[in-house]
């Protein structure tokens, strides 16, 4: 009996496999979220110096694999046995081996959530290019969110290339048609555009970010245009909400930006799981 026959017969087995990849993938993502920005900031510098006529400075090799992880605040090397997803940060009560300093909560967060959305998409979708495509979605929503919450960035680097991997993935309809996906993308990029502009307009300010604009296009060419309103509405009601709760409660200032990533990514994620129920009952009531 093959692997796949095992995981039809046994569908809490694939689950439960989901689940574990998912943890490893949240790990993997927790080195994104920390150093892609970091590396994208180092390119920046080195391009203005070669601009300016000025030798790059030199430094570490730096990337998603180099160097080794270590505590910001003593330097100590992580070692695998306090690399374990979650567990390691249970056993370590939240703090360093060496120096004491406490441990983002934010990274067993992520490894969670990375595993809960691989664990519900293979209960949900089964194994197949949906499923595929579907973790695909979900990871690049949980890096691009917490990239943005941590330094206003929605890199190129995963909102380009995840907008032609939905492109591709719908080329055989996986999540819609070829023609919605790609009208989808136009019109997720045009119509935060439109908005952008409109906005510097009225106020000569900025509103927001051209990677909102971009994130939008990928979501767009997952799912198809048809769930764009729904995206958007869904990003802007939740983001309102949190907006003005920080502001209350928390004496956020009106003045201080609010990142639109992450209520775009939760937005996306909410209309690939529950978009078709949520647009037929919602027409259901006009």
């Amino acid at each position: 009996m093959s692997v796949l026959q095992v995981f039809q017969t046994t569908p809490w087995l694939f689950v439960a496999a989901a689940v574990l990849i998912g943890l490893a993938i949240g790990s993997f993502l927790n080195v994104v979220i920390h150093r892609l920005p970091g590396m994208l900031e180092r390119r920046w510098r080195a391009e203005c110096a070669e601009l300016n006529g000025n030798e790059a400075p030199q430094a570490e090799t730096y990337n998603l694999f180099t160097p080794r992880s270590r505590c910001p605040r003593c330097g100590h090397r992580i070692t695998a046995l306090e690399n374990v997803p979650v567990v390691s940060y249970l056993a370590l009560g939240g703090k360093c081996s060496a120096c004491k300093a406490p441990i983002s909560a934010r990274y067993p967060v992520v490894e969670l959530l990375s595993a809960a959305l691989a664990g519900y998409i293979a209960w949900r979708y089964g194994p197949g290019l949906a499923m595929l495509g579907a973790l695909i979605f979900a990871w690049a929503m949980i890096a691009l969110a917490f990239i943005d919450l941590d330094t206003f960035y929605l890199p190129d680097n995963i909102t380009l290339p995840l907008l032609w991997a939905g492109l591709l993935f719908n080329l055989g309809g996986v999540f819609t048609d070829i023609g919605s996906a790609v009208i989808g993308a136009a019109a997720g990029y045009f119509i935060l555009w439109t908005v952008f502009w409109a906005y510097k307009l009225a106020t000569g300010k900025d509103g927001m970010g051209y990677g909102d604009f971009k994130l939008l296009a990928a979501i767009g060419a997952w799912l198809g245009w048809t769930m764009l309103p729904l995206v958007i509405l869904l990003s802007s009601f939740v983001g309102a909400i949190i907006g003005v709760a920080l502001i209350v409660f928390a004496r956020h200032g009106r003045n201080v930006p609010i990142p639109f990533g992450p209520y775009l990514a939760m937005g996306g994620l909410v209309a690939l799981f529950y978009g078709e129920q949520l647009t037929t009952r919602y027409l259901q009531l006009l």
